[in-house]
């Protein structure tokens, strides 16, 4: 629409045109209609038609994939040793299928993209009443749309139609054409969101377009212009909005009903990312875990940084792999991408020196307070990155992006963020939350074995934890390493559920027993032996982390709090999904001495004394300083580490 100036927003007497009771009116009118309408197709389902409402209901993405069906894992924090209470888990139950719930369908796009026409088509194919948004403005108002905004102004009109989408998106399901200009407001996108609507982009070529609007010489952006030079206008502005819709299909010269059709198809395929929240009040974010997010990261981020501009850093082998795509997904919602910086990969990344020269790199790319770093790769990454946007002009805005399996289940949530020092591991670093996660899970088909065999151990560790999910982990643990898409989804999901839950409830690992520090599960003995390996490659994290939920396990059923059943079956468990699960199963030598060293240096100790978590069972966790240093010993020592 074209914009008028300040003159035309003067005419506003009493403003007649879009009122609350036009809108209210409006309701009790359109409403009826829409319900008796959704009655009559409900009806002729029941009269002999139900098995073409089934497929209909399929088709349109209603029905959701069995592989998005996961375990609602309940978690009870308690700021106390036993944190993960058995009596407070119930058995496994699936996520609420919203395909289940017929949703309304939203059409966005430029004007000749065949909003109206496509819709009406669509909504007969689907069984579902039509609306066209401009004519319920202008019904309601009592005037065509140009008068309105000669008469009043476009923030005037944009307002009503606001308000107009909003009320007929809170009503019975529907298919309903907006306005090319209504998805280019912020609240009226941000409303449609709130509504659960699906949003369809029709996105067109501009020679295409041209034909189309031929003869709409009276639509206000059209009068005395150009219509090519308009809509070339329009693309640049309005594209990187609509690139925010949750579906976009493309649109050429064929016939009406081959576009729908791919519309349909477009509908029925779409599975929207399963959102698990994170709850720290006016810094909450979200973790986004579905396919195909990196084509959408433009769409996704826009909504909750404070500008679309950023820096990305990943690493050398990442980058080559997922930064074109991510790159042309930023660029489709019309982000600037300030640098693309890469690192080495591995844990020797992670050190004061590579940390230096990324914050030159960024500041000499020009970012500023409204620049958001995304890390794009690992856990390594990961955390180099956010600790450079925790300390960059004292704090930027932080995406992560993990691309890895250990990432997605574990580091990229929580806002740990940190390099290492010759003491040790994450020794300086800070507490920095991401606006939000986007954990691709095609990313991770890309991951050598060995890397996702690691990310593996994390999986486990939530499992012993959280307890239901630990039987999950036994039955489907060998899917997950041998990659299969349904387990993968499962272990993330079910992995950021829990550690959202801790996190929300100790973010700072502030509790005096329990809390955040339970997260460490295995990590004591871990991180001495990644430590000891001095990060070369040799023991990659989830390796470490693996052998020490063995050690854990068997120093628990030493100290008399688990029987012996349960090292033995953690042994086990780690062992036939490919992981080293005892010392002896890594390839270098420690000596006792050494890991011991290493431990007493450990961040989590308190007072001067190793601090460990320790386990009852699965789901019955907790942290201990009373534990003798000689029984320490022992155990390193009959588990293989060497006397010097």
């Amino acid at each position: 629409m074209a914009r008028h100036g300040p003159a035309s927003l003067a005419l506003a007497p009493p403003k007649p045109v879009i009122r609350d009771g036009a809108f209210h009116r409006l309701g009790a009118h359109r409403w009826r209609e829409g319900a008796n309408q959704h009655q009559a197709h409900r009806d002729k389902a029941q009269n002999g038609h139900q098995n073409q409402q089934n497929r209909i209901t399929e088709h349109a993405g209603f029905r959701a994939p069995s592989r998005c069906v996961h375990f609602v894992l309940t978690l009870r924090i308690v700021m106390r040793n036993s944190v993960l209470a058995p009596d407070a888990i119930p058995l496994p139950n699936p996520v609420p299928d919203e395909g289940n719930r017929r949703r309304a369908i939203v059409l966005v796009g430029l004007p000749g993209a065949g909003k109206s026409a496509l819709g009406r088509r669509l909504a007969t194919l689907l069984g579902l009443p039509f609306r066209d948004a401009d004519t319920e403005i202008e019904n309601a108002a009592g005037m065509p749309i140009t008068e309105i905004f000669a008469r009043y102004g476009e923030p005037h009109f944009r307002d009503g139609e606001r308000r107009v989408i909003s009320r007929l998106l809170a009503g019975p399901p529907l298919v309903l054409a907006t306005g090319g200009g209504a998805f280019a407001d912020t609240a009226t996108r941000a409303a449609i969101r709130a509504s659960g609507a699906i949003s369809v982009w029709l996105k067109c070529p501009l020679p295409v377009l041209i034909r189309r609007v031929a003869g709409r010489e009276h639509r206000p952006m059209f009068l005395n212009a150009d219509p090519a030079e308009v809509l070339q206008r329009l693309m640049t502005a309005r594209h990187p909005f609509y690139a925010e819709a949750d579906i976009t299909v493309p649109c050429n010269d064929e016939s009406p009903e081959v576009t729908t059709r791919r519309l349909e198809q477009a509908l029925a395929s779409h599975t929207p990312p399963h959102r698990v929240p994170v709850g720290l009040g006016d810094r909450a974010y979200e973790v986004l875990v579905g396919c195909g997010l990196l084509a959408r990261a433009g769409g996704l981020l826009a909504p909750v940084l404070p500008a679309k501009r950023v820096a990305i850093i990943s690493d050398a082998t990442v980058a080559p792999l997922h930064l074109p795509a991510l790159r042309a997904g930023l660029q489709e919602a019309g982000f600037n991408i300030a640098a693309e910086l890469t690192v080495p990969p591995g844990e020797a990344s992670k050190d004061f020196a590579r940390l230096h020269g990324l914050l030159d790199d960024l500041l000499s790319a020009g970012v500023d307070r409204r620049t958001s770093v995304i890390a794009l790769g690992g856990g390594v990454v990961g955390d180099l990155a956010g600790f450079a946007a925790a300390i960059a002009m004292r704090g930027l805005p932080f995406v992560q992006i993990p691309t890895s399996l250990l990432a997605q289940v574990d580091s990229s949530v929580g806002g740990k963020t940190g390099v290492n020092l010759k003491a040790g591991k994450n020794l300086a670093g800070a507490f920095h939350q991401p606006r939000i996660v986007l954990a691709d899970t095609d990313t991770l088909q890309s991951l050598p074995p060995r890397e996702l065999r690691a990310g593996y151990a994390e999986v486990a560790k939530h499992g012993l934890l959280q307890g239901e999910f630990w039987h999950w982990c036994e039955a489907n643990g060998q899917a997950v390493v041998a990659g299969d898409a349904a387990a993968l989804a499962t272990a993330v999901i079910e992995s950021c559920k829990l550690k959202a839950a801790v996190v929300a409830a100790d973010e700072r690992e502030e509790s005096a027993e329990g809390g955040r520090a339970l997260l460490n599960l295995g990590h004591t003995f871990g991180h001495a032996l990644e430590a000891e390996a001095r990060f070369d490659g040799s023991v990659l994290h989830g390796e470490a982390v693996a052998v020490g939920l063995g050690l854990a396990a068997s120093l628990s059923a030493r100290l008399g709090h688990c029987s012996q059943e349960w090292p033995s079956r953690v042994i086990a468990h780690l062992a036939a999904c490919g992981l080293p699960a005892r010392i002896t199963d890594l390839p270098r030598r420690f000596t006792v001495e050494a890991l011991l060293g290493r431990m007493a240096k450990d961040k989590k100790n308190r007072d001067g004394k190793m601090r460990f978590v320790l386990l009852r069972g699965p789901g019955e966790c907790f942290t201990s300083s009373d534990v003798p240093a000689e029984a320490v010993e022992k155990l390193l020592r009959d588990e293989g580490a060497h006397e010097n």
